[in-house]
């Protein structure tokens, strides 16, 4: 379980002695304690299987593929892969590639439908660029209606291997991969996906994005 799971489930369970000693009320008391179960459950952090290989991209989260469409950064031609989290999905979040982080830019900015093309853009999300196998990633952490906080544990400077867990966003949301062209597409659209386990796609190695990123030009979704 994550650690943030235990606080909040511990919270619960503080908030239902408390009602349970001025309410003399089983029932009532009972309702924070579902609740702490539904946080227990909900920051579990399962282990998942690494697919080794070269140019290989893994999923960053657990959840639906929303859109495989072609687009571009800086003038790259990239694919990007969206990723929309339900409340039900495991909410870690993992590196998609073996590499050094080379920019992490948070972002502030609206909590809209994680799934509406603009909010990749729009939304309040985490920026993070990394280097590594031949090739530049960029993947999106994206607030959504009920996400309000994003968490990422890693600083520009460090490497991380592929799948290693980064953070997470809580209570629903979006992430985002985008990788150069050529690439073999592993996955379509509604297709579930586990996060550090799915792989994505097959990139061409020595593909690199430019080393500062600008505004995705997301034009080509709308």
């Amino acid at each position: 379980m994550v650690r943030d799971g235990i606080y909040y489930a511990l919270g619960m369970l503080l908030v239902a002695a408390a009602i349970g000693w001025l309410t003399h009320s089983l029932f009532l008391a009972s309702l924070p304690v579902l609740l702490a179960c539904f946080f227990a459950w909900f920051f579990r952090d399962p282990e998942r299987a690494i697919p080794s290989g070269t140019g290989l991209v893994v999923s960053p989260a657990d959840g639906k593929v929303t859109d495989v469409s072609s687009t571009q950064l800086n003038g790259v031609a990239c694919t990007r892969i969206s990723i929309f989290l339900n409340v039900f999905d495991v909410h870690v979040n993992r590196s998609p590639i073996s590499g050094v982080i080379k920019s992490a830019v948070y972002k502030k900015g609206q909590f809209g439908n994680a799934k509406a093309p603009v909010s990749a853009d729009d939304n309040e999300q985490n920026v993070v660029t990394m280097e590594g196998d031949g090739m530049t990633v960029v993947f999106k952490q994206i607030a959504g209606l009920l996400a309000r906080r994003i968490v990422f544990n890693h600083k520009p400077g460090e490497k991380l291997l592929r799948g290693q867990r980064v953070g997470l966003i809580k209570f629903g949301s979006r992430t985002d991969v985008i990788f150069p062209q050529p690439a073999e597409i592993a996955v379509k659209l509604g297709d579930r996906v586990k996060g550090g386990e799915t792989i994505l796609a097959k990139v061409a190695l020595s593909r690199k994005l430019p080393s500062t990123p600008k505004r995705e030009n997301t034009g080509a979704f709308r």
